[in-house]
Parts: C-alpha cells; sequence; structure tokens
C-alpha cells in the first residue's frame, strides 16, 4: 500500500513495485477519471491487481479503512510507505493554525495511523516492510517551513522507535528522504517563482531550487522507487531503523 499515490513520487514506487509482481493498493486525491486510468493502466501493462481508495489521510477512521481493504482485498499487507504530505510556507508568527494541523496530521500523524493499523498483520504473518517518504528536511531546516519540517523531523523518530519495537519481527522499518525531486509539481512552481523574483526559469532551477543540493541535479522520481524496492528485498534484511538521505549531497554540508 502507497499512500499519496496517485502521482508523483508515490505513483513511482507503486509502479516499481507493481513492475516487480506486487499487488498494489493506491490512494491520493486528484480527479477521478485520471486515478481510474491509472489504476487500470497498472494492471494491464503489469499483469498485477491494483486497487484505490480515496481515504482522507486526515482522519483515523478513514485510515484503518485503508488497511482493511487491502486485508480484504489480498488477504494481508505486507508493505506500506507512507508518502502522502503537503507543504505550506509561512512565518511562524502568520502561520495559520489551520495548516498547522493539517500538515502535523498528513504528514506526521497519518504515518502512526498505518503504522498501527497495519502491524498486526505484518506480525502475524512474521515479515514485513514499512518505508516513510521523509524528506532533506528531516535532517535540516528551511525558514517558513515549520510545520513540514516538524513533521519530517517526527517521522524519522517514529520511525526509529517502530523499528526497535519490530526488530524481532521481521519487519523493518526506514525513512527514505529526498531531496528537490523533479515532479510535476515542482515544475508548476517555476513560472510563480520567476515572476515573483524576476528570474529566468534557468536561473529558478540553479539558484533557488538546487541552490542547496551541490550536484545540482534533481532526484529522480525513479531513483526514489528503486530505493525503495530496494530496502524491500532479502539484501536489505538488517537495514532497520534508518533515514536514508537521497539528496544530491544537501545534508552532508
Amino acid at each position: 500500500m502507497v499512500t499519496g499515490s496517485t502521482s508523483g513520487i508515490g505513483l513511482a514506487i507503486a509502479k516499481s513495485f507493481a513492475k516487480d509482481g506486487a499487488n498494489v493498493v493506491l490512494n491520493g486525491f486528484g480527479n477521478p477519471e485520471d486515478i481510474e486510468r491509472t489504476r487500470s493502466g497498472i494492471e494491464s501493462e503489469f499483469g498485477v491487481k491494483a486497487v484505490y481508495s480515496p481515504a482522507d489521510l486526515t482522519k483515523p477512521d478513514e485510515i484503518g479503512g485503508l488497511i482493511a481493504l487491502s486485508v480484504e482485498t489480498f488477504g494481508s499487507i505486507d508493505i506500506l510507505v507512507n508518502n502522502a504530505g503537503i507543504q505550506y510556507v509561512s512565518p511562524i508568527e502568520d502561520f495559520p493554525v489551520e495548516k498547522w494541523d493539517q500538515i502535523i496530521a498528513l504528514n506526521l500523524c497519518s504515518a502512526f495511523h498505518t503504522l498501527r493499523a497495519a502491524v498486526p498483520h505484518m506480525k502475524a504473518n512474521g515479515w514485513g516492510r514499512v518505508i516513510n517518504t521523509a524528506s532533506a528536511h528531516s535532517m535540516v531546516a528551511s525558514p517558513y517551513k515549520s510545520a513540514y519540517v516538524a513533521a519530517k523531523h517526527g517521522v524519522v523518530g517514529l520511525t526509529k522507535t517502530a523499528a526497535l519495537e519490530l526488530a524481532t519481527h521481521g519487519i523493518t522499518v526506514n525513512c527514505i528522504s529526498p531531496g528537490y525531486v523533479w515532479t510535476p509539481l515542482v515544475e508548476s512552481q517555476i513560472p510563480d517563482t520567476m515572476k515573483a523574483r524576476g528570474l529566468t526559469k534557468e536561473q529558478v532551477i540553479e539558484e533557488v531550487l538546487l541552490k542547496a543540493q551541490p550536484t545540482k541535479e534533481f532526484v529522480t522520481i525513479d531513483q526514489v522507487a528503486a530505493l525503495a524496492l530496494f530496502l524491500c528485498t532479502d539484501s536489505a534484511s538488517q537495514i532497520t531503523g534508518a533515514n536514508i538521505a537521497m539528496d544530491g549531497g544537501w545534508t552532508a554540508q
């Protein structure tokens, strides 16, 4: 099950698992027709079963239903990827309380609720993989992103705690922390930034988006997906409680 998987990183991860033969549960928001096209496309392209849930991950009851859908459809939940997230940028004194609550609920609390519901099934099977998509902001901070940075730091703490609790049950729990990833969401922000700062597209990419990444290259969604897939292999069975940076050297500075 991959949350936030109707586009971007989450969709790339879901497709990577499907390509490797896994049935998948998709979750996220978007145009219903586009989502159905994506779901059916995964089934036809990879020969697996894919189901979709519109569960709102800010609501614990709906999260419980999401886990139940996986178990009822496939008999188990073997791999859980907590990827859903949102961002809002504002000085602390002006940060809307409702935005803080929404970001903490979706970016942090939802990972707790999915874990809480999925772990008993993984324990019963004696095997499980949990991957939490964090961020370079789980290790370092940037101004005006108080809720996002706090949530991502919290995800790392939750990951480590769960990894220790589940270490003898054949279940690993890890974080992937990407830097700037080239997605339609990032690309769509460029025109507004060009206008607001009076910069060219190239300047926005080099002087704003990639300023912190020493490689001066975006992480790709396929690279994140490949790492997620690796963490589910036997070769990665002794990697647990880790927060793996994939950020072009950002957090090495």
